[in-house]
């Protein structure tokens, strides 16, 4: 973990994903889009979270794991941070439902210290889960919290055989669904910035209206409530 790569600019990575991940696909498009849920892979629905990682030898920096699952078959992705990425796991672990790891496999990039790992590569099947770590330069629990954005692609090609020619012409057909919110870290405990998301924050409790709450529930506890007419 912890890999480098020379400066790209993070859309540059991202295009990239997106053309690596067409090579993968011709050999298995018929099969995986026959297993997929959401035939429509602009309209995939995906869920996840993020959690404490697996320590890793030599590395100090806290290591975050995310998990996560599409309804349909998918050839890349991209995980976007709010807290600086200082490594990644090169290649995230794939397995199915019963929890058993797949052969179907990505291969991650990206610059770091950044915001995005960009991963390529082959999820067949509906469903599949997903599973990598990256690391951050603060612990897990300290606010502002690390909250990853997911989206993911699918790519696909079709091609037609010109016999005169003896030359085959390849159409390439790609989609992106997301972002998906993984939310904030489980296992942490509750602060004022707490039950919300990225996607759907909720405003922080600030200091003064707690403390105007509790004048109010002292001065009802002790009868000094003021009428007004």
């Amino acid at each position: 973990m912890h890999t480098h790569t020379p400066a790209i600019r993070p859309a540059t990575l991202w295009l990239l994903a997106l053309a690596g991940s067409i090579t993968l696909v011709f050999t298995s498009v018929s099969a995986s889009r026959a297993e997929t849920v959401e035939d429509n892979p602009n309209n995939y629905q995906c869920q996840g979270h993020i959690s404490q990682g697996k320590p890793e030898a030599g590395n100090e920096e806290q290591q975050v794991e995310y998990t996560f699952a599409c309804d349909g078959a998918i050839t890349g992705y991209q995980l976007e941070s709010n807290v600086p990425i200082t490594g990644f796991a090169s290649n995230p672990v794939v397995s199915n439902l019963k929890g058993e790891p797949l052969s179907d496999t990505f291969s991650c990039s990206g610059e770091f210290p950044g915001w995005a790992v960009n991963c390529v590569g082959s999820a067949k099947a509906a469903y599949e889960t997903i599973s990598g770590q990256f690391s951050i330069g603060s612990k897990l629990c300290a606010e502002p919290r690390v909250d990853p954005l997911l989206s993911v692609t699918y790519a696909s090609g079709t091609g037609t055989y010109t016999k005169a020619t003896n030359t085959v012409a390849v159409t390439v057909t790609q989609a992106i669904s997301g972002p998906f919110d993984l939310g904030r870290p489980h296992g942490c405990p509750a602060t004022a910035q707490g039950g919300g998301s990225r996607l759907d924050p909720k405003p922080p409790k600030r200091p003064l209206e707690a403390a105007g709450k509790g004048a109010k529930r002292h001065a009802k506890k002790h009868g000094h409530t003021k009428k007004h007419g």
